[in-house]
């Protein structure tokens, strides 16, 4: 696997014109914010060093943790309190700095998990640490190649994956997971297994024959889930060295926008696009002379906006395009080789997620750590979880962490 580095992170845009260029170049950074408010600087470098002292107490040291009960969540109360959990990031970014261009550049990385920036916990500012420590990647010939490699590590390690033939039913025995069953019949018996699936799904569906599975099921539905996304997949002719491999095209609108997607459940006229640019950092994703894009807009979930997306989607994606047209690439329509959508609805149907949610539960204090998915089942005691819906939560390094805190307890547990 072969990782590229991508900078800048991601160029951030207005509809006033303004761009902004984010990067861990320390330099070119301050210069950025200089041209946004030379005031704002050391404000700046105080957010920087709040999101350090975070990322060190709520990634390195507690997201490889599992929180299997309450008095683990008490052990973090005193750095959760010092560190003002109970504070949303845009209204801690807003005691750094006064811009409102920089408050939204420096908050808007929680919706990259899932979470509204003007709700979820300040500890999220971690994100920017993570980011100026490890930097940005991409692994050539696409996030696929990254999976792979995994699978070649797996099946060096012993291990067999089976592919086209989807999981339906985790048999229990007692408070034990006996086997697993898949689609065409296949059964066989394990010590124990852990589920990557939503979690709902898994409760809901795989457990659904075991008293376990709908009470947990049940529990979990009650809870508020993240957004999902309508997301646009389209090739066009033309190389564009010029738009960086991500770009955030704000709206008009932030607090009023998060609003519409998390509280009201609307479909707004106006929306912020993330433009994913693979092939100005590796040409390889598309046919020479050719490049491929993808326009993320974060939408309501199945359960706050009921509509039909047969319908809504085509229309919504000739939006998004105009809009990108517009702002970047003013001949997009005449360059557009091919094009397609993915909706909450093919969310909910291609990857069982609950309510078509991109990012599973909504990552706001009351459901983290403890109060978030367990790595393990508190009464399948041989039942494992891992993923966006188990702690720490989603995007690629919450989700590794979840693997690591999931392997370690069954590494633990099955020398036992």
């Amino acid at each position: 696997v072969e990782l590229m580095p991508v900078s800048p992170f991601y160029r951030l845009n207005w509809p006033d014109g303004t761009n902004f260029d984010y990067s861990n170049d320390r330099r070119a950074l301050t210069a950025q914010i200089a041209r946004l408010d030379p005031a704002d600087i050391a404000g700046y470098e105080q957010f920087l060093a709040y999101s350090a002292a975070v990322y060190e107490e709520g990634y390195v040291k507690l997201a490889a943790k599992p929180f299997l009960d309450f008095k683990s969540m008490i052990q973090a109360a005193p750095a959760l309190i010092k560190h003002q959990a109970w504070r949303s990031v845009y209204d801690l970014v807003s005691k750094f700095v006064g811009n409102e261009k920089l408050r939204q550049a420096l908050s808007f990385h929680t919706l990259l998990v899932g979470g509204n920036p003007l709700t979820t916990s300040a500890i999220y500012a971690l994100i920017h640490k993570l980011e100026q420590d490890g930097g940005v990647w991409w692994s050539r010939g696409g996030t696929n190649r990254l999976i792979a490699g995994m699978v070649r590590q797996f099946e060096r390690l012993g291990g067999t994956v089976r592919l086209g033939d989807p999981v339906v039913r985790i048999h229990t025995l007692g408070i034990k997971a006996t086997e697993v069953e898949a689609r065409s019949g296949w059964r066989q018996r394990f010590d124990a297994v852990a589920s990557n699936a939503d979690i709902v799904h898994s409760y809901r569906d795989l457990l659904g024959g075991s008293p376990r599975g709908p009470q947990m099921a049940r529990k979990l539905a009650k809870k508020r889930f993240s957004p999902s996304l309508f997301v646009v997949h389209f090739g066009i002719e033309g190389s564009w060295p010029g738009i960086p491999h991500h770009t955030v095209l704000f709206g008009p609108r932030y607090r009023g926008l998060l609003k519409d997607i998390y509280d009201h459940g609307v479909l707004p006229r106006d929306f912020a696009i993330y433009l994913h640019h693979p092939t100005v950092t590796d040409p390889s994703m598309a046919p020479q002379g050719k490049s491929a894009f993808y326009a993320l807009v974060p939408v309501a979930h199945l359960g706050k906006l009921a509509i039909d997306w047969g319908e809504v989607g085509p229309r919504l994606e000739r939006r998004v395009l105009d809009e990108v047209a517009r702002r970047l690439i003013p001949d997009l329509h005449d360059r557009l080789v091919t094009s397609f959508h993915y909706t909450p609805r093919d969310f909910a149907h291609d990857l069982n997620a609950h309510l078509g949610s991109a990012f599973s539960l909504e990552p706001i204090l009351t459901q983290s750590a403890y109060f978030r998915g367990h790595n393990r089942d508190a009464i399948v005691d041989n039942f494992y979880l891992v993923g966006a819906g188990t702690h720490p939560g989603a995007g690629i390094p919450g989700v590794v962490a979840s693997a690591r805190a999931t392997a370690g307890l069954m590494l633990e547990d099955m020398a036992k």
